[in-house]
């Protein structure tokens, strides 16, 4: 496999690694047995990924990192098609460009990861996963989910994220002529109003749209501390989010008021209506900040609002696939050095 080129000369570094550990835990959350690892061919890096099973392509196609596939046949490489579920073009995650996006491909890594671990990983592969990202700032979840065409909800309670999405979002659906319904209201609950919400229906084709095979994307613009008002229980099938960390995205409390560099107060307030959200079986996979907030600390948030840990601190044994505690560990610069914890719901 071949390695996307990364904008980010920091994560570049890391990518070989990363991805390697993202296709073993994959393979094996699917039952399929591989080996990975770096590979150089005549001064080009590769990942060499080795197994028996016709699966194995499609998980491959699939990590945050591939850029072209290549099989290995008599001391010769020949090109193989990625068969990987891609609805539209890239550019919905790509062209978009400002200061605290996180990026592209952590997020693909961040979903791939967080559903492979579910009770239903197939999910991740079949279009049929449901996802939330409860602090989605600008929308970089909610584009990467449109891209492989998933079903997403996004929720943030800046405003000015909210109609800087909606903005971008209008313009690339009619810049793309897309068959869409987009619609802008006001959420309403018992006489409460909550904040505004954006609710997208696209489809990659007349055809599809024709036939009902539409992607739905949900913009909340509100707390995500309240989000049991709003959203019914058992909803979605995985919550992912980057959350916030550093100057950039410091945590805030419902009434405006900054909380402090760690997370772990917000997570408080808002894990029991993340759980809520979460259909039993399904996941939840948090980047975060191991300068703000400790690994031991993130399982015990997670476990403290009924979570079980299944990647992070005080997992027993190796991850599904055997990949270590602190694979996806990594340094996004000086004030930051980003991990994963996943824990699952049932």
């Amino acid at each position: 496999m071949l390695l996307a080129p990364s904008s980010n000369r920091v994560y570049a570094g890391d990518a070989a690694r990363l991805n390697a550990a993202e296709i073993t835990l994959l393979a094996g959350a699917l039952g399929i047995e591989a080996s990975v690892e770096p590979v150089t061919v005549a001064g080009v890096d590769y990942l060499a990924v080795a197994g028996d099973d016709d699966r194995l392509d499609r998980v491959v196609s699939e990590a945050s990192g591939a850029f072209a596939l290549f099989g290995a046949r008599d001391g010769l490489l020949s090109p193989t098609p990625l068969e990987r579920r891609r609805l539209y073009t890239d550019d919905v995650v790509t062209i978009q460009k400002y200061q605290g996006k996180t990026n592209e491909q952590f997020t693909h890594l961040l979903l791939n990861v967080t559903a492979a671990l579910s009770k239903r990983p197939a999910q991740l592969l079949d279009g049929t996963l449901h996802v939330l990202d409860p602090m989605c700032g600008r929308g970089t979840t909610l584009n990467t989910c449109l891209l492989r065409g998933l079903d997403i909800t996004g929720i943030e309670v800046d405003k000015g994220d909210f109609e800087q999405y909606q903005a971008f979002i209008t313009t690339w659906l009619r810049t793309h002529r897309l068959k869409h319904e987009i619609d802008a209201t006001q959420i309403r609950r018992s006489g409460r109003t909550y904040g505004r919400a954006l609710e997208l229906e696209t489809a990659p084709s007349k055809e599809d749209w024709k036939a009902g095979r539409t992607q739905q994307v949900t913009y909340l613009s509100m707390d995500t501390t309240k989000l049991p008002d709003v959203m019914r229980r058992a909803s979605v099938d995985v919550v992912v989010t980057d959350l916030p960390y550093g100057v950039q995205h410091g945590s805030h409390g419902s009434n405006g008021e900054r909380l402090a560099r760690s997370p772990l107060r917000l997570l408080d307030r808002a894990l029991p209506g993340w759980h809520d959200a979460l259909r039993t079986g399904g996941t939840i996979g948090l980047a975060y900040n191991r300068h703000v907030a400790g690994p031991e600390a993130m399982a015990e948030a997670l476990e403290a609002h009924g979570f079980t840990v299944v990647h992070g601190h005080g997992v027993d044994g190796p991850t599904q696939g055997h990949v270590a505690a602190d694979a996806f560990r990594h340094r996004v610069d000086a004030s930051i050095d980003r991990d994963i914890v996943v824990a699952r719901k049932g």
